[in-house]
């Protein structure tokens, strides 16, 4: 049977309210936000104080808290940096009000599409349908019998193969745009 942490001992907690100024500005000044900060110093708080049960030492509170409050810190970035991926894409084309220019389309470098067959086919495919067929990502994960977090790498990693072959064909429409393309494939 598992046991429990021990709670912080009324020594750890007043340490840690003695230097609760000190936290707050340390955090205040990697988060830029008051209110952030105390959000995290907060969580940081109710964490250490069912932990704190362990130390015994006065000295070593202070440094033990403030990796406690490291560690906050990086649960801070990874979960803000999560929410900002996922609100990165749930925003699509279909959200905007810009509708793409179809004469700016027809012009794209005719060489992009000539590069798509030498991708793996599992990469030509994904960005034919759906860039080209414009079919969701989800559709598109339907067809290939795979999730749509597996489709989406799929597509990430199909770009990323077809911006290495349009660099290392045509350069220079590769980084000017291929308004301009020289290439001897256009």
């Amino acid at each position: 049977m598992e046991t429990s942490p021990a709670a912080a001992s009324p020594e750890v907690v007043a340490v840690l309210v003695e230097n609760h100024r000190r936290f707050l500005a340390f955090l205040e000044g990697r988060v830029g936000s008051r209110d952030v900060a105390e959000d995290i110093l907060q969580d940081a708080l109710v964490r250490g104080l069912s932990r704190g049960g362990q130390i015994r030492d006065r000295e070593s509170v202070v440094a033990w808290f403030y990796r406690a409050l490291r560690n906050a810190l990086a649960d801070h970035w990874r979960k803000t940096g999560t929410e900002r991926r996922i609100f990165d894409a749930s925003v699509t084309a279909e959200d905007t009000d810009v509708a793409a220019d179809p004469q700016l389309m027809e012009t794209v470098c005719a060489c992009a599409l000539s590069l798509l067959d030498t991708l793996k086919p599992e990469y030509a495919e994904a960005l034919r349908r759906v860039e080209l067929d414009d079919v969701s990502v989800q559709e598109f994960a339907r067809e290939q019998s795979v999730t749509p977090n597996n489709a989406s790498v799929r597509l990430f990693r199909a770009r990323a193969a077809l911006k290495r072959e349009v660099m290392r064909c045509c350069r220079s429409c590769a980084e000017h745009g291929c308004l301009d393309c020289s290439c001897s494939a256009s």
